[in-house]
């Protein structure tokens, strides 16, 4: 699997690699079902409000359902032991969903994007990363803030 394809399948419902804990479910797999279910109620209450039936049927409605991933990364900084700023930085993005941040990592998913710029210039790429990588979660299912997108 290509390195964004991780990272989305972390950020959207794959979770980070972890052993279980209890009640079978990782942390990220309990922060992203809290945020599913947090969008499932706010549907409910609009439909009550309106009267409206919904377009799809509640078994398909899931697969059509953007994850906020506001509360999912947020719920997953919380129980870090480190400080971690997801919000603009790639390196503690990769590390929150615990994957390798490393400079040659970056790099591969720097050129997997497509990045042209000049890939010495790890701060600059790092701040395009970061931009392309929400950029294409929002793409991807994701409702991600929008002062974090282009």
């Amino acid at each position: 699997m290509s390195i964004f394809g991780t990272l989305l399948g972390r950020i959207l419902g794959g979770g980070r690699k972890e052993p279980e804990r209890s009640g079978g479910m990782t942390p990220t797999a309990v922060a992203i079902n809290a945020a599913r279910e947090s969008v499932a109620a706010q549907q409910r209450q609009q439909q009550q409000r309106t009267g409206a039936t919904p377009a799809v049927r509640p078994a398909e409605a899931k697969s059509f359902q953007q994850v906020d991933i506001e509360p999912v990364l947020d719920g997953l900084a919380a129980q870090s032991d480190q400080k971690l700023n997801w919000r603009t930085s790639i390196v503690d993005l990769m590390k929150l969903l615990d994957m390798d941040s490393s400079l040659q990592n970056r790099k591969a998913l720097a050129k997997e994007l497509g990045y042209t710029g000049d890939m010495d210039d790890s701060a600059s790429m790092n701040i395009w990363l970061h931009k392309q990588v929400m950029t294409r979660v929002a793409q991807n299912g994701g409702k991600v803030p929008a002062n974090l997108t282009d």
